[in-house]
């Protein structure tokens, strides 16, 4: 079994939930995907850094850093960076916050990215794809180049079109819709 069908099948037995949901975007749903349920365990951890670091080579992308908004994103960027690390092409981690601190240094990325930054942006769940724009364009507002988004979930419909216009590449590991399926398959 290869890492990216192991990452699936964890999904679907820690994240998947099927009944009746409001979604974050207000949105109806016959089902639920908490992927921090998966990206957050142990195993988890191991499983979404190496898929979606192949996932970004493969694509072709050379971020230097790869973040996104604080929670969902976290630990996929540092299970990301990790996997970098070991392979020897270090991609570094950040943190986006849905506002700028009101105490220290004030601050709503943190994680060091720096001005001449290359950065993947990365997110958990995506719904409609526009709480990750809140983080582009607060990557962008701080002067780093944005390179694409990655989503471990992929239950919108129109988010690839959404970053299209924006010049970005959306990058989905799994369909909400595949996801769902095989659960209630089994």
């Amino acid at each position: 079994m290869t890492a990216r069908d192991e990452l699936r099948q964890l999904l679907i037995e820690r994240s998947v939930r099927l009944g009746d949901f409001t979604l974050a975007s207000g949105a109806k749903s016959d089902y639920y995907i908490d992927a921090r349920r998966t990206t957050m365990s142990a195993e988890g951890q191991r499983l979404v850094g190496r898929v979606a670091y192949d996932a970004i080579r493969e694509h072709g992308l050379e971020p230097t850093h790869v973040g996104g908004l604080t929670m969902g994103a976290d630990p996929i960027a540092y299970a990301i960076a990790h996997v970098s690390a070991m392979e020897g092409a270090p991609i570094d981690g950040f943190s986006v916050r849905k506002r700028v601190k009101d105490h220290g240094t004030g601050q709503r990325i943190e994680g060091g990215l720096p001005e001449s930054g290359r950065a993947l942006m990365v997110e958990d769940t995506m719904t409609t794809g526009h709480s990750t724009l809140q983080a582009v364009e607060a990557v962008r507002a701080h002067g780093a180049e944005i390179v694409g988004v990655l989503t471990v979930v992929n239950r919108s419909e129109t988010a690839t079109s959404l970053y299209e216009e924006e010049g970005l590449t959306l990058i989905s590991l799994y369909t909400g819709a595949e996801l769902v399926e095989a659960a209630r398959n089994a």
